[in-house]
Parts: structure tokens; sequence; C-alpha cells
């Protein structure tokens, strides 16, 4: 129930970022009304498949990863290809010990199902479908917005979850600058039984798709999940109608039965609002940024924009932090934004060169693969998601350099300020459980021994020593723990601070600062 004490966030947008910012914030005692401006959310095609481990983090915390992990299909190894030959492989590592598999695949249509179970169950979360959204206004009080089909919506803040061609984003006046590629690409879904195991596979200028890309990944129920970069002018309509698309399948599937699920042709974008915020209104996922999905950076980093935004609207709400902690949202995501933009677009020159020059070092690059003792550092396949590093936040209490850490897909993280901190078994009031799962609504602080279990300031924290939870010493071991450290972890998971020693004084003062307190 929403009241004048207790208003709600209105969430633009009720695909999968809209309902996880809704669902986090309901953790918090915040309520939302969503509104969808289509009738009902198309369920057809896998879309976005690839969710990363530190993501189904987030999503455990909505109480939707249980299901994804027991439906997705699992995957930890990431090979690419040259004309059939392996020039290298990525395997993920798990730096503590976590139960959540690095990556598991799974249609975007059914995540947001169960979400929208989820929701319904909820009774802070009321989601209006049929509801364009057509104005907003803003006041020292809070939004209202005007949608189609009943009176205007009021409103503490505004998130807008709505996609690419955002209406809140439009209606705020915030630029999307970027481009579109002109290239094509070609997804089929096909149920069939293959041979492949379990991995993500990339080729490049295979014989069956000669000069372009491949992509293959597995999905649930049989399903394959076939992207084939493809001419500019192609014609989906007159290819199948050919038969030439069977005869583009049948070089992948060989000779056994398949059906086709699904099948579209798009091209990509590569865009960056100009601001993720403008007073109480806020932008999130496509509606923020749009990349290229090479790498699975799209969906995944949306949820990520979801979780960082909402334990910050529930703080400011809640009197814990300032009005001017919501400023780090815009401070921290865009500078997320902009670093999978420069990965993304890294990626799409190497995979479709736009000039002569990215051709001739394709080209050589591919070539040199072969006998290059580390073909990752020239090959260019899609850099996989993971989250980013708040090193340079304003939340973030530096501790010392961080150069020499390497940063590329499937390197160990560091247990440094701003990075994700890791996962692993542990022992809370006598019951197992692991460390992510502390993490949420409010801050942990993570103590190498046993001090006084008292709060050092009003900021919502708890605190626990490595000495009474980590029995097997996993954690100790991924958090780098020395005799006397402290590690103070955000609702978020990422590391705000990392102290040589307790000190309450420079407690306080680390968790002030990661509440956006001077």
């Amino acid at each position: 129930m929403t009241s004048s004490a207790n208003p709600p966030v209105v969430v633009v947008g009720a695909g999968p970022v809209g309902l996880v910012t809704a669902l986090l914030l309901a953790r918090h005692g915040v309520p939302s009304v969503v509104l969808e401006a289509a009738e009902r959310r198309d369920p057809s095609g896998s879309k976005a498949i690839c969710f990363q481990r530190d993501v189904l983090d987030v999503l455990d915390r909505v109480g939707c990863a249980e299901p994804m992990i027991a439906r997705g299909v699992t995957w930890t190894t990431g090979r690419t290809y040259h004309r059939g030959e392996e020039l290298f492989a990525v395997t993920f590592p798990d730096p503590g010990r976590s139960e959540v598999p690095p990556w598991i695949n799974v249609s975007q249509a059914e995540v947001e199902g169960w979400l929208r179970a989820l929701a319904d169950a909820e009774p802070l979360v009321d989601v209006r479908y049929g509801r364009t959204v057509g104005g907003l206004r803003q006041d020292a009080r809070g939004v209202e917005v005007e949608a189609s089909g009943g009176a205007a919506v009021r409103g503490s803040h505004v998130v807008g979850a709505d996609g690419g061609h955002s209406a809140v984003r439009r209606l705020l006046g915030i630029g999307f600058p970027g481009r579109t590629f002109d290239d094509r690409f070609l997804i089929c879904d096909i149920r069939a039984d293959l041979p492949f195991p379990s991995e993500r596979r990339f080729f490049f200028d295979p014989e069956w798709n000669p000069g372009r890309q491949v992509l293959v990944h597995q999905c649930p129920d049989g399903t394959w999940r076939i992207d084939w970069q493809v001419p500019a002018d192609h014609d989906f309509a007159a290819e199948r109608a050919s038969g030439a698309l069977d005869a583009r399948i049948r070089r992948i599937a060989g000779d056994v039965p398949y059906e086709i699920v699904w099948a579209s042709v798009y091209r990509f974008s590569e865009r960056c609002a100009d601001a993720f915020g403008s007073g109480r209104a806020f932008l999130a996922g496509d509606a923020a940024h749009l990349y290229a999905p090479f790498g699975a950076r799209g969906l995944n980093s949306g949820v990520q924009d979801a979780e960082n935004l909402a334990w910050k609207l529930a703080y400011v709400r809640r009197g814990w932090a300032p009005e001017g902690l919501l400023a780090s949202y815009d401070a921290e995501r865009r500078a997320a934004a902009e670093e999978n933009l420069r990965v993304t677009t890294a990626t799409m020159e190497f995979l479709v060169p736009q000039t002569s020059a990215q051709r001739d070092r394709r080209l050589a690059a591919l070539e040199l693969a072969r006998t290059h003792p580390d073909p990752r550092t020239i090959i260019d396949s899609g850099r996989l998601a993971e989250p980013y590093w708040y090193l340079d936040s304003p939340l973030t209490t530096p501790s010392g350099p961080v150069e020499g850490f390497p940063r590329e897909a499937g390197a160990v993280r560091p247990p440094v300020p701003g990075v994700i901190c890791p996962d692993g078994p542990c022992v809370v009031s006598g019951a197992p459980t692991r460390l992510r799962r502390l993490f949420g609504t409010r801050f942990v602080v993570l103590t190498a021994r046993r001090h006084a279990d008292r709060p050092v300031t009003d900021v919502p924290h708890r605190i626990h020593a490595l000495d009474d939870i980590d029995a097997e010493g996993v954690l100790r071991a991924a958090l780098r723990a020395g005799a006397d450290t402290v590690h103070v972890v955000r609702p978020d998971g990422h590391l705000a601070a990392v102290l040589p020693s307790f000190d309450p004084d420079a407690l306080a003062a680390a968790l002030h600062r990661a509440c956006g307190r001077s």
C-alpha cells in the first residue's frame, strides 16, 4: 500500500530492468508503480540469453535466481575458432567458492515471466499495462507522470527503464548519441539434438559462413541460439523461401532433424545517454545505453543499473543518505556504460571492420593468432561482461594503487575498494549460507577478528568477524584479509573500503562516504 507518507517510485517499463528495480525497491520497503506501454510483453524468441554470475546474485536477491539456474544451461568456457582451428579458450575462475555458475543461458522471455510472477505476488509493486507515458513533471516534492488509461501517477522519483526508444529520456530532453552499424545479423533459435558441449563457441570465417562470423550458444530444451553475420542487403524472406536458410542451418546441424523456434534479422546500435539522471528522474538499461551484444553486456549491465539505483533511492527516502547520493548513480553507471561502449565498439570494429586499415589489422591478427603465445590479447571475439570497478567513485575510500591487476575476461578480480566482493561459504547464527546472501539491504562490515558488535554510525550496517563466520578459511583467502583488516561492503556487493585495522572512527568515515555524506 502507498500513502502520501510513503509515495511510490514510478518505474516506466515492465521489462527485466524495470521489474528488477521495482522488486529491489520492495526489499527496502519502498513501493512502486510500474507503467508498461504494451498491453502484454512479447514472449517470443530468446532475445538476451547470457546471464553472468554477479547478475545472478542480484536476481537471487529478488527471488529469481534459483529457477533460472535450475532451468538454464550452465557454461564455464568460451572458445574462439578461425577457419575451424581453435585459437583460444577462456575459462572463468571463482576467487572464493560460489554456488552460482559463472554463466547460464536461458531466454529473457522466461526470466521476465518469473519476474512478473514475483511482482504480482509483491504488495509493494503495482504493474499497469497499456499505459503509454506522455508527460512528466517534477517539483521539490516529487514527480508526476501522465500516462494513458487513467489519471497521472504521483511519486517521489521516476525511473525510465523503457528501452532504446525511451519516452522518459525524450521527455527529459536527454541526448542519446552514438551510431547504428549497417551490417546485419541473423539470429535463429533451432531445436535439434546437436553434439556440441555446453560452451560459448565463436567462429571467425568458418567455411559455412566465409568472410564473416558465427556465434553458437546452447539453451534449454535442446534449443540452440545461432547468430550469423550476414551482408547488409540480406533478405531473410527470400533466403527462407529459396531453401538457402535450410542450407545455412544444415552447415551447422548436419543431417539431424531440426525445428526453427524463432528467427530475426537486426542491426546493432552503440549509444549512451548524455546523462543518466535529471532531478528526480533516472534512466536505466537500454533507455540509458545500447551495446552490440557480443560480450553479453546489455541486459547484464541493465540489471546492475537497477541494483545501483534501487539501494540509493531507498537510502535517500529512508533518510539514511542525503539527496546527493543519487548523483553517484550517474557517476558510477555512466562510467560503466562508457567502458562497455569502448569494449563493444572495439569488438564491432574487429568483427565488422569499417575501414581498409581495420580490415588489414583484423586479417593480420587472425593469421598471427595461430602462433601467438597469448592470442586473447590480439583477437576480439567479444570480451565477456563483468561488473565495473568503481575505483574512482566518490563513494569509494581509496586504499592505494591497483595497477598491475589483469582486467581481461577470466582474470581473478582483486579485492580492492570499488571491485565487487568475492563469494564463499560462511556460517551466520549457526546456519550455513554464503557471503553474498548477506548483501542487499544494508552495509556489511567484515572484520578479520572479533570486535564489539555494536553500530559505529546510524548508517545501516552489520558487523561480522571472519573468525566467527569463515569456518573454512575461504573468505579470508579470497579477501586477502590480514590480521586486523576490515572490509566494508555496499548493499550492491561492491567493496566501499578496505581498512588496515579496526578503527571505529575510520569505519564510520568510510560508511558515511559510501552513503554520500561529506
